[in-house]
């Protein structure tokens, strides 16, 4: 009986195709079956997926589905996935790079750490410097604490007038308590900032580095109440 064996130009066409059929069932118009589609990557991993997958992390509207694009991409192997998803850091596109951001704090691996420049922390869009600022906390390597909670205290009093910008002070105060004692000095420092929201926003994350169960709401309003006592006492002073 002759062996047959598919030649290499078979082989690789029939990959092709597999990818197409998977973009295909990624863009379908019905958000169940894109879901499906996500689930069905990551249950049965095949490299040749994952760069279909990022692709879709660019444009995918339903949060649901990125969740389940990013649960796919953990499942595949990260010297696969993170080369493809740190090239993505260089995006135009706010969603692309805010949800490899998200991908690669969930990766947890640390050779995309280099990749997580002083610009992303300080991204114009929100989403992604809360991305950021997630993924910089969990993939800092010892010993760089210092210099990344120098960075995130820039950030301070972001966002103040705008909408969400509760959120957005909150993501960044947690990043601060996860840095450490790192975050300690800067943050001391920025209490006497001449800016009244970095002082506050630095004073209330102290209070949420001291005391965690407080919950970042209650810890902000405490610092704007010392804050306005302080004012208060001095103008009768």
């Amino acid at each position: 009986m002759t062996e047959w064996n598919a030649s290499p130009e078979a082989t690789g066409g029939r990959r092709a195709s597999a990818v197409e059929r998977r973009r295909q069932a990624l863009a379908a118009g019905d958000g169940a079956l894109r879901l499906r589609a996500a689930m069905d990557a990551g249950t049965r991993p095949d490299p040749t997926d994952v760069e279909v997958l990022v692709e879709r992390c660019r444009i995918e509207p339903d949060f649901f589905v990125r969740d389940m694009l990013t649960w796919s991409l953990t499942r595949h192997p990260a010297d696969v996935t993170v080369p493809l998803l740190v090239a993505e850091l260089g995006s135009t596109v706010p969603q692309a790079r805010s949800q490899v951001l998200h991908t690669l704090s969930k990766i947890g691996d640390r050779s995309a750490w280099p990749h997580l420049t002083d610009a992303l922390l300080r991204d114009e869009d929100d989403d992604v410097a809360r991305a950021a600022w997630r993924a910089a906390v969990v993939l800092v390597p010892a010993g760089a604490e210092a210099t990344l909670a120098e960075v995130l205290v820039t950030q301070l009093g972001r966002g103040t007038a705008g909408h969400g910008s509760t959120d957005v002070q909150r993501s960044l105060s947690r990043a601060l308590v996860e840095v450490g004692d790192a975050a300690e000095a800067p943050l001391t420092r920025a209490t006497t900032s001449p800016h009244e929201a970095v002082r506050v926003h630095a004073e209330a994350t102290l209070r949420l580095r001291d005391d965690p169960d407080a919950g970042f709401a209650g810890a902000l309003e405490e610092a704007k109440r010392v804050r306005a006592l302080g004012a208060e006492g001095r103008e009768l002073g």
